[in-house]
């Protein structure tokens, strides 16, 4: 076991075999190439895909299922062969959260999904062709 020193969730212990690699890294980061994806204790619905190269560098992030019941895509076969996908139940998406102190401003990225091979450890961000997905789609719906 390893252990990441994280600038806001402490000291993070993870194995190894649990480091997703983006080998374009992530746009706005593309020089942070490894990342490992850990649950927020007392959290069910978001976690955090965390760089190993940059302790500073940690994104919330959530399944776009629990925004949108409906979203759907499909991973073009240039992907799937990036991301060495063989099986469709190695596939995990997940969106990136920004936070903000003001919770009807808590956004969620839906037009650009982090695709993650859970068996192979590779990880995406692909920007979606689809116009009913936001970049900045409200997390929170206003009563």
């Amino acid at each position: 076991m390893k252990t990441l020193d994280t600038r806001y969730h402490g000291l993070v212990k993870y194995d190894e075999k649990e480091v997703i690699y983006f080998k374009n890294g992530i746009p706005g980061f593309e020089k942070l190439k490894k990342f490992i994806l850990f649950s927020i204790p007392g959290n069910e619905v978001f976690r955090i895909l965390h760089s190993l190269e940059d302790t500073d560098i940690g994104f919330t992030v959530i399944s776009p299922f629990d925004v949108c019941s409906d979203y759907e895509f499909v991973l073009s076969s240039e992907d799937e062969d990036e991301l060495e996908v063989k099986d469709q139940k190695d596939v995990l998406i997940l969106n990136i959260v920004t936070l903000s102190s003001d919770v009807k401003k808590i956004t969620v990225n839906l037009k650009a999904p982090l695709i993650i091979n859970t068996d192979k450890e590779l990880g995406k961000q692909i920007i979606l062709n689809k116009e009913e997905y936001l970049i900045k789609q409200p997390l929170f719906k206003e009563e």
